[in-house]
């Protein structure tokens, strides 16, 4: 099976591909369904060209899976040239209208059935094949039993589902939700979550008379505390209505019995210890949702599912497997279910809250820093401390004394170099968060599961001074020096400070 993961920028094609998938899909601003991923355009396209290049046997999918209008096909057309330079090997689409087009100027991508097509039956395969389609993502709204009928009955058609990641309460996004609230269309690419969002029961412009709480036998007075069973049986009356949290005075006829609720909030998708199955319904390709989603998800939720499907296929054992699936838990996410695959009423069930995690990514390891360019680095630190030692030295004793006071209670003024160590490796670094070096750094890579370094076998290192430094964030140019050897496409996370377990942050909407 195909393992398939989502890429919104540049930067998260090369993580897909680095840490295990087979293909990855990417979207083009204005035809995409993500218009909040970075998504691809301008001259990414030669960035694009290079790692599939550097990655020739990944594939590269490219969803252009919003409804199309006249004018957006006259734009697409006029872009043609232009996006004729992306190496993409299949076209993600959900409307007919767009597939005459891409077959006559593509005549080599292969043409894939969107999710949003919402295609559950062998039927709509069989004449979705006779239009030229390679591939059907199947709608999320599908077990397991139906996507095995489906394929005995069209055998040759391949099969996509997803394995991993956000649901949508609606089918295959087609929720007006969030542009009633908003304004903000999920046909047009710009959902807004609406359905996670938070619900509080209201009875406001309801009237509650005793004939219509009799009916429920459900007897009310000022003091009355509603039993469990009393408010299921009030629930069912549609006497009630609910109030968005921050929308006060829209009502909506649907009820929930804790204060505020995310409601119409669907699990996440995980079907990492299902994927046997998946293989034996007859699914060609696995996808993972996620192209708004960080570098971090992207990177360890491949690398999980890469392992487990090497499971499936004999590549490694369970027991080899086991500690880059637990990484999932790590991952920002939802409570999760296998959706619709099983049984229906497991995509019935409802969550609270956005996803959140434990880690953030602090950094992106570069290349490795090797031979006389790090020697330079760690000879200019040399120099500089050598350089501020016989200036302390040449100080009045007050002055000196004054400025070594000075320096105990700032300690990111001193001037401290690092000496060259045997067995030590120097790597660039992109400091995304905060990292201290006197707090002990962990690494995760495509090569091995966890690596915890302490703050006695690492030093952050400004390459422009060539000082060592305590700390390092966003913007700020720096090299790590440490006794270990890092695979390309390492990263650096550190536990997040802001982070409180069991309960969920509020990251804005």
């Amino acid at each position: 099976m195909e393992l398939l993961s989502p890429a919104g920028n540049v930067e998260k094609l090369y993580y897909a591909y680095a840490y295990g998938a087979d293909a990855a899909y990417i979207g083009l601003k204005k035809f995409s369904l993500r218009v909040k991923a970075d998504n691809f355009y301008e001259d990414e396209y030669k960035r694009v060209q290079e790692l599939k290049q550097r990655f020739p046997e990944k594939r590269l999918h490219c969803a252009l899976n919003i409804s199309f209008h006249d004018e957006e096909i006259d734009n697409f057309k006029s872009n043609l040239d232009y996006f004729k330079q992306y190496p993409i090997d299949a076209f993600i689409v959900q409307d007919i209208g767009i597939v005459p087009l891409l077959q006559k100027e593509f005549p080599g991508a292969e043409l894939h059935l969107s999710t949003q097509a919402s295609c559950v039956n062998s039927e709509a395969v069989k004449m979705y094949q006779k239009m030229g389609f390679k591939r059907v993502v199947l709608g999320r709204e599908i077990s397991l039993d139906q996507i095995k009928r489906i394929k005995d009955s069209v055998p040759e058609m391949e099969l996509e589902a997803f394995c991993h990641g956000a649901m949508c309460i609606a089918y295959a996004g087609r929720c007006l939700m969030s542009a009633y609230l908003t304004g903000r269309s999920a046909q047009s690419g710009f959902c807004s979550h609406s359905c996670r969002w938070n619900f509080k029961l209201s009875t406001k412009g309801t009237e509650l008379n005793d004939s219509e709480l009799s009916t429920k036998g459900t007897e009310l007075n000022a003091s009355h505390i509603l039993s469990p069973v009393e408010a299921k049986s009030l629930a069912e009356s549609g006497l009630f209505q609910i109030e968005e949290e921050q929308r006060k005075g829209e009502y909506f006829p649907v009820f929930e019995g804790d204060d505020f609720t995310a409601i119409l909030s669907s699990k996440d998708i995980n079907m990492v210890n299902h994927l046997a199955d998946m293989k034996a319904a007859g699914l060609d390709s696995l996808k993972i949702e996620g192209r708004m989603k960080s570098i971090y998800y992207v990177a360890m939720v491949t690398r999980a599912y890469r392992k487990a499907l090497d499971v499936v296929e004999g590549k490694i054992s369970p027991e080899e497997a086991v500690p880059y699936v637990e990484e999932l838990e790590k991952v920002s996410h939802r409570e999760s279910t296998t959706g619709f695959y099983y049984h229906k009423t497991d995509a019935d069930k409802t969550t609270v809250g956005a996803s959140d995690s434990q880690y953030q990514l602090a950094a992106q390891i570069g290349n490795e820093v090797s031979g006389s360019e790090c020697d330079a680095i760690l000879q200019k630190g040399q120099s500089r401390a050598e350089e501020y030692a016989k200036e302390l030295e040449n100080m009045h004793p007050q002055a000196r004394q004054a400025r070594l006071k000075d320096l105990e209670i700032h300690a990111d003024r001193r001037v401290i170099s690092e000496d060259k160590k045997d067995g030590w490796f120097m790597y660039e670094l992109k400091a995304l968060n905060m990292i201290k070096a006197d707090e002990p750094v962990e690494f995760v890579s495509p090569e091995f599961c966890t690596l915890v370094v302490n703050p006695e076998n690492y030093s952050l290192i400004n390459p422009e001074t060539g000082l060592k430094i305590n700390w390092v964030c966003d913007g700020h140019p720096c090299v790590i020096y440490l006794n270990q050897k890092l695979p390309e496409g390492s990263l650096l996370r550190t536990l997040d400070p802001d982070y409180v377990e069991g309960k969920i942050r509020d990251t804005g909407r």
